[in-house]
């Protein structure tokens, strides 16, 4: 399906609507095409439930070697001035 930049700003629930019907809109300006829009879907591996950083840390030596606190401290340090 073809839209122009008009189309899109006046009929964006029309255009939302035959996204999700699995439809491909090319959006047009000045006839020529500028952008594709298509349905947005989630990939199997990025689950919102789920914080990125967790787990970060298993399975490699330092997650024992340190407590939270020692970690922290040691990031926080202040670089030695040249």
């Amino acid at each position: 399906m073809k839209a122009t930049t008009k189309d899109l700003r006046l009929h964006t629930p029309e255009l939302l609507a035959a996204t999700e019907r699995g439809e491909e809109v090319v959006i047009t300006f000045r006839g020529k095409p500028r952008a594709v829009l298509t349905a947005y879907k989630l990939s199997p591996e990025a689950r919102t439930d789920r914080n990125p950083a967790f787990g970060l840390w298993a399975g490699s030596e330092r997650a024992t070697a340190l407590s939270v606190e020692e970690e922290v401290r040691a990031l926080r340090k202040p670089r030695p001035l040249v």
